[in-house]
């Protein structure tokens, strides 16, 4: 079938909205029509150049990550299932997760389905089940996907694995942010910053990771939420959205949060800014007490190996540093979970959209991103 896509050719160029041609699903795959997508931050990293492969290990691998459709937060209707697949029928509602789960690997077996072995393929633009393309450009080129999904475009070719059902009453456009953004900020607080009620937690960066984060502190019983971001309404919006207080960056933070806990300190601070850096390490952690725990959620240049630690302080003090993708969280128990809390009214998701885009301006919505202007954009799809 021929429908429209946002390709992305090379790094450190714009997205090109062009006609592609799909092919039907194979075995294990589904065609689905996609209602929106949200333009989130990763996204962007390939844009940049920071979340792009080393040519020589791509070339070793025989990996070929450009051209590729991007867009990885999306939720649709299954128009067509592959042959001889269970599990799904035309007409179910799904939700796409960045991070597929196979099932049966050892980190899914033992409950940490966001390290699926299958993530080691998520770069490589294919698709997860025969490592062939679905996706082709008008000159006949494959294109690939990004993290296996492509949902900058109204229609797409998914593996199973990739896909959680949910329930059809659930409005399709906000249960899209649950597929990155919103599950991976609000587990950096729930599952990773492990935060307790009457804690004290810190947010670095306010964008849709750092909103939900956000919000997964005040949820999980946080007393004191300090949201940080240099943008002044996006501070003013994480204090209709749980913050407690706010702050414009680290530095001011610091005498703000010692007078909130008394000397003591954060018992937790969440790192979701737009592109991690070694020196905001350092400062993130002294943001927090003794024993206290800093977690890194925000994505680095995959090259990057410099980080500023005051070794002396993170043992002595005994400080925990730890890692997070996908909020730690297991995407097919969490992203219904966190459905039925923004319907329930728990979960803010409508509040967290800015601005809506057609396709054709996508550019313009990462632009947007770009000069703060949101916390998160949205694609909606006819």
């Amino acid at each position: 079938m021929q429908t429209r896509a946002a390709i992305l050719w090379e790094p450190h160029t714009e997205w090109s909205v062009e006609d592609i041609e799909l092919d039907p699903p194979k075995r294990g795959e589904l065609l689905v029509k996609l209602a929106a997508s949200g333009l989130c931050h990763s996204d962007e990293h390939m844009v940049t150049g920071d979340m792009v492969l080393d040519p020589e290990l791509a070339e070793a691998f025989g990996l070929k990550q450009f051209p590729v459709i991007g867009g990885h937060e999306g939720a649709g209707v299954v128009q067509e299932v592959g042959p001889d697949t269970v599990g799904f029928e035309v007409g179910d509602h799904v939700v796409f997760s960045f991070i597929p789960s196979c099932g049966k690997c050892p980190s899914c077996s033992t409950g940490k389905q966001h390290l699926c072995d299958l993530g080691a393929f998520l770069l490589s633009g294919m698709q997860l089940g025969d490592f062939s393309y679905r996706h082709h450009a008008k000159d006949g080129r494959d294109l690939g996907i990004m993290v296996g999904l492509g949902t900058f475009s109204p229609y797409t070719v998914v593996n199973v694995d990739s896909a959680v059902k949910i329930e059809k009453h659930i409005p399709l456009d906000k249960a899209a942010l649950v597929g990155c953004g919103v599950t991976t900020g609000w587990g950096s607080a729930v599952y990773a910053a492990d935060v307790q009620p009457g804690e004290s937690v810190a947010v670095i960066g306010i964008g849709g990771i750092g909103m939900a984060a956000v919000q997964g502190a005040a949820l999980a019983g946080a007393r004191h939420v300090i949201a940080i971001d240099p943008v002044d309404w996006k501070r003013e919006k994480a204090l209709t959205l749980g913050a407690t207080h706010a702050a414009a960056s680290m530095e001011e933070a610091q005498p703000l949060i010692n007078q909130l806990t008394y000397g003591q300190m954060a018992d937790k601070a969440i790192l979701a800014v737009g592109l991690a850096t070694g020196d905001l390490i350092n400062p993130m952690m002294g943001l927090i007490k003794k024993s206290g725990r800093g977690v890194v959620t925000a994505v680095a240049n995959m090259m990057a190996e410099d980080v500023k630690l005051n070794l002396f302080d993170m043992s002595m003090q005994r400080k925990e540093l730890v890692g997070c993708i996908f909020g730690n969280a297991n995407p097919r128990y969490d992203i219904p979970r966190l459905l039925h809390l923004y319907m329930e009214g728990k979960l803010k998701l409508d509040e967290m959209v800015t601005t809506e885009y057609s396709l054709d301006e996508i550019n313009q919505g990462y632009q947007d991103m770009r000069d703060g202007k949101n916390i998160r954009g949205l694609i909606r799809y006819e």
